[in-house]
């Protein structure tokens, strides 16, 4: 049986999520509804054109 090479990640997506969930979770701890909906509506993703 052979072992495979082991390969480098130049980029984790495991990490680099856990990492953005726990800013966010930070950020949002705390917030009432009216604070949270502001938060989502400054942070959220914009279309490319």
């Amino acid at each position: 049986m052979k072992t495979k090479d082991k390969i480098t990640k130049d980029f984790d997506t495991v990490k680099t999520f856990r990492e953005i969930k726990t800013k966010i979770s930070s950020d949002i701890q705390g917030m009432t509804f009216e604070q949270l909906k502001e938060y989502l509506n400054r942070t959220k993703l914009k279309p490319q054109n």
